[in-house]
């Protein structure tokens, strides 16, 4: 049965912890309950907003509609071969994934230590960190037709992955809720360390063969230096996508900043790291009003106590017309705004 609340504060459920709130709230912790909500009235009635671990979102004003909080738990694994499926429940807390599989010696996540948020937010946004991305180690997920509440499994292919995008983020978008993600992992590492400062790391400890627990050991301990603890600050982790472009534009570029830091991508293209640009504009450990800069990196929008979803949102924009101003590149964001 469905335990539907009215009214309820949404600043637990959100990383940047704005304190808005919904209308109609239900948390669900099976199929069973999310079948009977999609033939609900309050579902058919009202504007639908899904929340996983709500790392990735920005609230600029109370919620109209109904909240639905996915908390379905649960890993399990099939082994076949060297190959070895892993499945996990759309509200299981995603470095509780990591942590699993790293300890079953299962590798392909370990460069996705601490990404906040839930399993069943990785497919939309295809998460990713420090050379590796979701969509390297995804096989299929199950989702539910909000419209007709029929069940689905999506195919790697069905997905349309692209940097931080999927096919949730575009024709899907709003029109399907993720109950379960499977990922194809292995026994046999290759182990990725090209990117960031994990080798540099790495050799400081005089690791020369690392593996799938050292390299996540490592990652947790960059994050943390970097990146601020939302428990204790409020952020959604990085606030802006990496922007991507062509080898003219970063040529062109370099001709004023030689040391703008960037990353080859196939094709041409490059990925230059936002933060740098952030930073190269003043903006690291700003603090304005309430919101501001995180000290230790540029990319992230913190809550320093009060701010308003507005607030963070106006100094973000300002921030984008800064890096526009002096690079002639436009920063996208990452985090969702509503």
């Amino acid at each position: 049965m469905l335990f539907l609340q009215e009214n309820i504060s949404l600043k637990p459920y959100n990383t940047f912890s704005i304190p808005v709130k919904a209308r109609y709230f239900v948390e669900i912790f099976n199929e069973a309950a999310l079948e009977e909500l999609l033939t609900s009235a309050v579902l058919k009635e009202n504007e639908l907003l899904v929340l996983g671990g709500g790392s990735n979102v920005l609230f600029t004003r109370d919620f109209p509609g109904l909240v639905l909080k996915v908390s379905i738990p649960g890993i399990v694994q099939e082994v076949l071969g060297n190959e070895v499926f892993v499945e996990a429940g759309a509200g299981v807390i995603w470095n509780d994934l990591v942590t699993y599989c790293v300890g079953h010696q299962l590798a392909g996540v370990e460069n996705l230590t601490l990404i906040p948020g839930t399993v069943g937010a990785s497919p939309i946004q295809n998460i990713g960190a420090y050379g590796v991305e979701l969509k390297d180690v995804f096989y299929s997920c199950t989702g539910y037709e909000i419209a007709t509440g029929e069940k689905r499994v999506f195919t790697y292919e069905e997905c349309h992955f692209g940097y931080r995008d999927s096919v949730f983020k575009n024709e899907l978008k709003s029109k399907y809720i993720l109950t379960a993600v499977k990922f194809k992992l292995s026994r046999e590492a290759v182990i990725n360390i090209q990117y960031g400062a994990i080798q540099t790391e790495l050799e400081r400890r005089g690791i020369t063969a690392p593996t799938i627990a050292d390299v996540s050991k490592v990652v947790a301990e960059i994050r943390v230096s970097k990146l601020p603890d939302p428990s204790t600050i409020g952020n959604a982790g990085s606030f802006f996508k990496n922007p991507i472009i062509e080898k003219a534009t970063l040529l062109e570029i370099q001709k004023s900043y030689p040391d703008v830091v960037n990353y080859p991508l196939p094709n041409n293209h490059y990925k230059l790291a936002a933060g740098w640009l952030i930073e190269s504009c003043g903006f690291k450990g700003m603090v304005s009003g309430e919101t501001g800069t995180w000290k230790n990196q540029a990319l992230v929008l913190v809550n320093h106590g009060e701010a308003t979803g507005q607030e963070v949102y106006s100094f973000s924009e300002h921030i984008i017309d800064t890096v526009c101003q002096k690079f002639a590149i436009t920063l996208e964001r990452e985090v969702n705004i509503l």
